[in-house]
């Protein structure tokens, strides 16, 4: 049976470059499992490859086919967006790596179940994510700096200590040289795989 791994984290914790440099591992048979949002899209992301872009049509449209396994909303100050994820394409005997929430950690893992659904958290410093998630906001054609402080703060209540210790996401991950980082999860996934 094929397992589903969450890379979760605080945003510009680096759980983006992390997803990528795990999908290309040689050493690892892992798929996409990509999910849909509402919100708009970025400079340089694809369609179909960071999210599945849709609007709240879509997303009621999927949901009304039951589809939807779960969904998230947030209020930023550009208005409400819709996080989802759905059955679409997903392979009982494949591995699949995605980047999620607690709560979408959650819901999959209750879901597919404990057996199938592992958590892969990636940790670093407040100070060294501030400035990156700055320096990449810099980047953008119209920097959302407001949005980007919002969901910076968002962070600490969304991964509290507490919040990771109750749906036990133990599996934890130290962002400070990304080589060592994704060398140890690639580690950990393929113990996990043979069952050690």
């Amino acid at each position: 049976m094929g397992r589903i791994y969450c890379v979760m984290g605080k945003s510009a914790s680096g759980k983006d470059t992390i997803y990528k440099r795990l999908l290309g591992s040689t050493k690892l048979d892992l798929r996409e499992l990509v999910s849909y949002t509402t919100r708009p899209i970025r400079a340089k992301e694809v369609d179909g490859r960071e999210y599945h872009f849709t609007d709240e049509a879509g997303y009621e449209k999927l949901k009304a086919a039951g589809k939807v396994i779960e969904s998230r909303v947030y209020d930023t100050v550009h208005g409400p967006w819709r996080y989802f994820t759905t059955e679409e394409g997903i392979e009982p005997e494949k591995n699949y790596l995605l980047i999620a929430t607690v709560e979408q950690f959650t819901a999959l893992r209750d879901h597919f179940g404990e057996d199938r659904v592992r958590a892969v958290y990636i940790e670093l410093d407040d100070g060294d994510r501030l400035q990156r998630a700055l320096n990449r906001e810099k980047k953008q054609s119209e920097p959302k700096y407001a949005e980007m402080c919002r969901r910076f703060l968002a962070d600490n209540e969304d991964f509290a200590e507490d919040k990771l210790t109750k749906e036990k996401i133990v599996n934890r991950f130290e962002n400070v040289d990304i080589d060592a980082c994704v060398a140890n999860i690639e580690t950990f996934i393929l113990r996990d795989e043979s069952g050690n």
